[in-house]
C-alpha cells in the first residue's frame, strides 16, 4: 500500500484500491500456473464478475460507480501487479464503458440496456476493430468486415483479430464497412447469436492470458438498431474527444514494472551468497540499481497520475490533451521496460528460470510496444504539433 498512499485522494479510492488489491493478490498466486499451462484465466474473470469490478465505470444512474480516469488508472495498475493479461483485458471493458459514459454517443435506451446487463448479468464487452488486412485500427484502415442491409436489419460477415478475452465476452462492438458506402460503423453483437464463433488463434510468448483470439462472423443477422455508432454521426456531432480511457494501457504496464520492482527488492533483501557477510541489498551496485528503479518509477507514475487528474479536474482542456495522453503512453511503457530490465539485472540468471516470475514480467512488458498509440505515431504527433505552433 505504501506505493499508493501518496496518490490516494479520499476514502472512496482507498476502498476501491482494496478491492483491486484483493483481486491482484489472488491473481498473482495463479499467474505462474496459467502462464506455464498456456491456459485462459477463466477463474480470474469469474472473480472480477463476483467482485463487481466490471461495473465500476458504469454511470451511477444505471447502478455503477462511474469511476474517474484517475481512479481507473490506479485500479488497473494495481490489478496488473497480480496478472497483467487479466488487467489489460478487463481494461478494454472498463475503459470502453467509461468512454460511452462520458460521450453518450448511443441512443440512451440502448446504452441503458447494456449497462443493466453489465450490472445485473455481469456481462463483458470489448471493441473488435483489428483485422488481418488492416492491422491496428489506429492506422486508419477501412475494415473488411462488411455489414449489408437486409429487410429486417443487417447481415455481417468478417473476421476480427486481437479480440481480448474473447472466450468470456458476452458482447462485442464490431467495426464494419456499411454496405458499399465506404463508411464505417460499429455494431453491437451478442455472442450468443447464430453465426458468431471464436477461433482460438492466440499463440504468443507474452500476455498469453488475454486470449486475444479471432472473432468470426458468418452471416450474422442483427436488428437495425444494432448499428450503434457510425462515422457520419460522429462527424455531425461535437468535436470528438481524445480517448483518455486508453491510459489503462500504460497503467497496466507500469503495474508489471511494480511487480518486477517488488520481486527484485525482496530478492535483494533475502539473497545472501557466502561470498558476502550479508544480503546483496548492501552491495553498492545493487543499491544503485534499486535507486534507478525508484527514480524511473516515480517519473512514470507522476506523469501518468497527473495527466489523468488533469483530465478529471479540468474538463474544459480535454479537447487539447491528445498529445499529452499519447505522450503518457510512450513515456510510461518505455519506463516500464527499463524498470523490468534493471530488476532482472539485480536478480541475475535466476530471472530467466520458468519458475521465476521475472521472465514473465519481461515477456509481458514488451507487449506494450504494440498497444496504441505506437511510439512512432506519438513522436510524429508531437513533431507535427511543435511545427504547427
Amino acid at each position: 500500500m505504501d506505493l499508493y498512499e501518496s496518490y490516494l485522494q479520499n476514502d472512496r479510492q482507498r476502498k476501491l484500491l482494496e478491492m483491486a488489491g484483493k483481486l491482484a493478490d489472488t491473481f498473482s498466486a495463479r499467474a505462474e500456473r496459467f502462464d506455464r499451462e498456456e491456459a485462459f484465466p477463466f477463474e480470474n474473470f469469474s472473480d472480477i464478475k463476483k467482485s463487481g469490478y466490471a461495473s465500476l465505470s458504469v454511470p451511477r444512474e444505471y447502478g455503477g460507480e462511474e469511476i474517474s480516469l484517475y481512479e481507473m488508472v490506479m485500479l488497473q495498475e494495481r490489478l496488473a501487479t497480480g496478472d497483467a493479461a487479466t488487467s489489460l483485458s478487463i481494461g478494454w471493458h472498463i475503459g470502453g464503458l467509461m468512454e460511452l459514459t462520458e460521450n453518450r454517443p448511443w441512443k440512451e435506451e440502448t446504452f441503458k440496456s447494456l449497462c443493466a446487463k453489465v450490472v445485473k448479468d455481469k456481462a463483458l464487452i470489448n471493441r473488435a476493430a483489428t483485422e488481418p488486412a488492416t492491422g491496428s485500427p489506429t492506422r486508419g484502415g477501412l475494415p473488411e468486415t462488411k455489414a449489408d442491409q437486409s429487410e429486417d436489419g443487417w447481415i455481417l460477415n468478417g473476421r476480427k483479430t486481437f479480440t481480448s478475452m474473447a472466450r468470456v465476452l458476452d458482447y462485442s462492438l464490431v467495426s464494419a464497412r456499411i454496405g458499399e458506402s465506404g463508411e464505417k460503423g460499429f455494431f453491437l453483437i451478442d455472442h450468443t447469436q447464430e453465426g458468431v464463433s471464436i477461433e482460438e488463434t492466440w499463440d504468443t510468448i507474452s500476455m498469453k492470458g488475454t486470449g486475444s483470439d479471432d472473432l468470426v462472423l458468418q452471416d450474422v443477422t442483427v436488428a437495425g438498431n444494432a448499428l450503434v455508432e457510425r462515422d457520419s454521426d460522429a462527424r455531425d456531432s461535437r468535436e470528438e474527444l481524445p480517448k483518455a480511457w486508453l491510459l489503462h494501457i500504460p497503467a497496466c504496464y507500469i503495474g508489471v514494472a511494480i511487480a518486477a520492482r517488488n520481486e527484485a527488492i525482496n530478492f535483494a533483501k533475502e539473497y545472501s551468497p557466502n561470498s558476502l557477510p550479508g544480503p546483496i541489498k548492501d552491495v553498492p551496485e545493487v543499491r544503485r540499481k534499486i535507486g534507478e528503479i525508484e527514480l524511473e518509477l516515480f517519473k512514470a507514475r507522476q506523469i501518468l497520475y497527473s495527466v489523468a487528474d488533469k483530465w478529471d479536474k479540468e474538463p474544459d482542456k480535454r479537447h487539447g490533451m491528445a498529445a499529452e495522453l499519447a505522450s503518457v503512453k510512450h513515456i510510461v511503457t518505455n519506463s516500464a521496460f527499463r524498470i523490468v530490465d534493471t530488476a532482472m539485472r539485480i536478480v541475475g540468471a535466476r530471472s530467466l528460470f520458468r519458475s521465476n516470475p521475472m521472465q514473465r514480467y519481461y515477456r509481458d512488458v514488451r507487449a506494450g510496444l504494440h498497444n496504441p498509440p505506437m511510439d512512432d505515431m506519438v513522436i510524429s504527433m508531437l513533431a507535427g504539433k511543435a511545427l504547427k505552433e
